[in-house]
Formats: structure tokens, sequence, C-alpha cells
């Protein structure tokens, strides 16, 4: 499945920058506002330390990784609901992704200009949230006078539509975000709608190199949001990132340990994405091909195989699985199967993350 993560925020807050190392797409970044116009697109391989051990063992020629992609969508700016500094177009591209990566400035630097004169990490994710929010809400008030119309025919249903339209505005009215209202809308008209503040949200404070391992006064205040509303936030360092980009492999775990932390801030923010999004990678292996997939939590077995290939599903018989530490352990597939370590499911069987899957199907 595709996943895409669009990076928002104010103009300046270093998200082009880490746009640009994340995905080393190249976009333009300048200290100045609106110097991204047109989405920058970049496809990032999820890294996954198991999928390289795999293609070891099984003797894999190549090497496929789950990808990502990052959306680098121009800075908001206040009354970007109302079209203020290209908000329409900007607002738009929201739409498309899966989920919203709002990147907030939480670093002190003289030369860099910020568009709202200091430091303020819960005014600039307030005033993002809330044109994320009037958008939905102009959205929604214009399918009331619709859902309205409509129910004057006398049907049930519609007349229903429109009571929980109705409810929806009011919540959005209320200052509350769509994902935080649970009423029973028809999925198919909540999908039509297209909500900016229904996506799933993650906050990645853009913190100075030497704040990374412990952040800072104003990291804490985006966190300390991020809990509070059921979101998740995760410290990076656009700065790091950059430096990280230019590294070798080597040089890169020598460099992090330096800052005292572990993992990089793309490994953190893809982690925090799946988690944030319910989803979870299973593994094929084999001497052409490892590769991992991505699928929705609680996926079944030919769901999985649906990932491959719609035909997989179709025409799904059963599954063969090997657990990844199991596949390990023995050091082979047949090593695996020989120890008993190899089960047969059928169609009811739920993926677990990291299961190794060879599907049968009669296509």
């Amino acid at each position: 499945m595709s996943l895409s993560v669009g990076l928002v925020g104010l103009p300046n807050v270093g998200k082009s920058t880490l746009f640009n190392a994340l995905s080393r797409a190249g976009a333009e970044a300048a200290n100045f506002p609106f110097c991204t116009i047109e989405p920058n697109v970049g496809v990032v391989p999820v890294p996954d330390v198991r999928l390289d051990t795999l293609a070891g063992l099984a003797g894999s020629e190549r090497v496929v990784h789950a990808a990502m992609r990052f959306v680098d969508i121009a800075g908001l700016v206040e009354g970007a609901s109302r079209g203020e500094g290209l908000g329409n177009q900007f607002l738009a591209h929201i739409r498309e992704v899966d989920a919203v990566c709002h990147v907030v400035r939480c670093f002190e630097d003289p030369d860099v200009i910020h568009v709202r004169g200091g430091i303020d990490p819960l005014g600039d994710v307030a005033i993002v949230e809330t044109e994320l929010l009037l958008k939905d809400l102009d959205t929604v008030t214009k399918r009331l006078e619709r859902s309205r119309r409509a129910a004057r025919s006398g049907d049930r249903a519609l007349q229903r539509e429109a009571e929980l339209v109705a409810e929806l505005a009011a919540h959005l009215e209320a200052g509350s975000v769509a994902r935080t209202w649970h009423g029973e809308l028809d999925p198919a008209v909540r999908r039509e709608l297209s909500l900016l503040t229904d996506k799933p949200v993650l906050y990645a404070a853009n913190v100075a190199e030497d704040e990374l391992a412990t952040g800072n006064a104003a990291s804490a205040a985006v966190v300390a949001h991020a809990e509070a509303h059921g979101d998740v936030a995760v410290l990076v360092s656009a700065r790091v990132e950059a430096e990280l980009a230019e590294l070798e492999q080597d040089e890169r775990a020598e460099y992090l340990a330096s800052l005292g932390v572990e993992s990089s801030g793309l490994e953190r923010l893809i982690a925090s994405a799946y988690r944030l999004l319910g989803l979870i990678t299973f593994l094929t292996a084999g001497p052409t091909e490892a590769r991992a997939w991505t699928v929705r939590e609680g996926a079944t077995a030919p769901e999985a195989a649906g990932t491959i290939h719609t035909d997989f599903e179709r025409g799904f018989i059963k599954a063969e699985v090997i657990a990844y530490d199991d596949y390990v352990a023995g050091g082979s597939e047949a090593a695996a199967r020989d120890a008993g370590r190899l089960r047969i499911e059928g169609r009811e069987y739920r993926v677990v993350d990291g299961d190794v899957i060879h599907f049968r199907h009669n296509v």
C-alpha cells in the first residue's frame, strides 16, 4: 500500500530543509517565505534491519524496502483558509495525504527570519490548526446546505445525513477538530468531505543540533500539546538530518552516538507514522528478492496477499508463515520448516508484524 505524509508548518520553520534531508529530493530551501509553491514529493525507503538480515539469509539478489512518500507542502500563514499566501493551493495539497506532519520551529537562530517575529511553538501550532479548521468548517457548511436541500425529499436516510452533518458543523464551530468527532456519518460521505483535520497528526519539533537528545522548553511544550490531544510528537533536527544525508552508514551511527541518540529523525518519524496510522510490515524472501510490504494492523492473510497483487487475494488458497525470529534462529526457510516453525494459515489468519509469508494461490 502507498503511504504519504504531508509536511506542513509556517514559513521558515525548517520544513523544506527537513524534507530535503529526508528525501534527498533537492527541494529548494531559502530564507524567505513561500520559496515552496508547488509541493515537492520525495519517496523514502522505510528503514528495516529485519529485511536486510532476511535478504542475507535467503541469498536474495535484491532488497526492496517499503516506501513512504513525503510531500513538502508550502508554508501556511494566518488567513490561508481565506486564500492568503496562496493558501487555497496549499490546503488542497493536504487533502491528498494520509497523515499530516506538522513541523514546528523550536530552535533559535537570528539569521533565519521567523514569519511571526519570534519563537512561539504553540502560537505557531494554533495558527496552522485554526486555518485547517476554518477550511474544514467552510467545506462542511457547504455540504450541509446540499444535505438539507436533499432532505426535503422526505427520505429518512437523507434527513439523518443532514442531522449528522449539522452536528459535525457544530463540532467544528466549537473549535474541535474533525478527528475528535465520533458521529456515525456514512463513511463514503466522510471520505468525500476529505476534511483536513480528520487526518492523523504527527508533530516534528525541530530543535537545534545540540538539543536533539534532550529537547528544550519549546519542544517540551509541543510534546505536551500533542499528548494532551492524543497525537504524537517527535524531536528532530533538520540540520542533523542534513548532515546525516551526506554521511556513509558507519559514519551515521558514530555521528548519532556523538549527539546522544540512537536513531535518525527519519527513522523516528516513520516509526511514529506507522504507529499513528496502525500499520505493520510483513516480509517475503527468496533467491530473487527480499521485500517488505505494508498493511493495516489486523489485515487478514488474503488482504495481505492483495498488496502484492489483487489476483493473489482473489485466488488465495493458504499462507505459509514463519515468524521473523524463528526464521533467523533457523538460518533459512528450510531449517525453519524442518524445525516445525512454518505454519499453514487460512483466510481468517491476521498477519503479525514481521511475519515472513509465502502465499499459495490459484492464479
